[in-house]
């Protein structure tokens, strides 16, 4: 599916936005004719994705900003800058995310995955809410993913210190996407700002790569031997791009997409008392965070 719209005024923030299905998304934007602002981790891999971007798609109003997500510190830091030079905000994509195989901690003293994931778009978002409130009608959109489906929120050990496995805290953090954006879409009802998340599928990137060593390496081989059945980063952003910019979905809210279709999430994902609990421990978290950061 090939969404077009005229976004011509209107300013989009695209996070991950120079690897994966992040640069199409954020070049379909682009190419629409909105103020695009790209976040990248690489200041110089940023600098050449908008240049790319501007090139591909004649549209010069295309920025960067710079942040490791994995650091609220920085997630604040963006949102301040992103605020200093912009008064308004019509789509934010939380796209940028991280598979990590080994247990590791951020700055801040939390599990990665689950830092990246989760709490950077949890936290992003809530410092963009009034800006977004602001230049209603307004969208966000949280890239998820199927893994979702047979994961579990474990409150007793969120960060993996007690038992740690790579795809364990991949699917939790991506069933914290879905969550998180149901809840988000309940609070916001009556803003006329939207939230709705989705699965990009299965996609040939370089996803997983990271790591290094047999993980890196399987990851490696499980994209050359499974490319047959991979769809390109272009085809992976399309349901990105349908939430981001789809007068088909003006007004959608609270919903779970895939393959540019609403689709029902898992069991877990629609329990109330499981989302409200996972946001008041995403706050905790997000503020304990800023506390130590200023201690520090």
């Amino acid at each position: 599916m090939t969404t077009t719209a005229d976004l011509s005024g209107k300013t989009v923030l695209v996070t991950g936005a120079t690897s994966g299905i992040g640069v199409p998304t954020a070049t379909a934007l682009a190419r629409m004719g909105a103020r695009t602002v790209i976040v990248a981790r690489d200041r110089t891999k940023g600098e050449a994705t908008a240049a790319q971007i501007k090139r591909e798609t004649g549209n010069d109003a295309v920025e960067l900003l710079v942040a490791d997500l994995s650091s609220l510190a920085e997630v604040r830091r963006l949102a301040a800058d992103f605020k200093a030079a912009h008064d308004s905000l019509h789509v934010l994509v939380n796209n940028a995310g991280a598979y990590n195989a080994g247990r590791s901690t951020t700055v801040d003293g939390y599990e990665t995955t689950f830092a990246v994931n989760h709490l950077a778009y949890f936290l992003l978002t809530g410092l963009l809410l009034d800006t977004l409130k602001a230049s209603a009608p307004a969208r966000v959109v949280n890239v998820s993913s199927t893994a979702h489906v047979r994961a579990h929120i474990n409150f007793d050990d969120l960060q993996g210190e007690q038992r740690y496995g790579g795809t364990g805290a991949y699917g939790q953090s991506k069933l914290a996407n879905v969550l998180f954006t149901y809840e988000l879409a309940r609070r916001l009802a009556g803003t006329g700002v939207t939230a709705n998340c989705l699965h990009p599928g299965v996609v040939r990137t370089n996803f997983g790569k990271s790591n290094g060593g047999f993980v890196g390496g399987a990851f490696a081989v499980f994209q050359v031997v499974g490319r047959p059945f991979f769809i390109t980063p272009e085809k992976g952003a399309e349901t990105t791009i349908h939430l981001a910019a789809s007068p088909d979905v003006e007004g959608v809210t609270g919903a779970y997409f895939d393959k540019c279709r609403q689709r029902e999430s898992n069991a877990e994902s629609r329990d109330e008392a499981v989302a409200k609990r996972l946001w008041e421990v995403s706050e905790q978290l997000t503020r304990a965070g800023a506390a130590a950061g200023a201690a520090s």
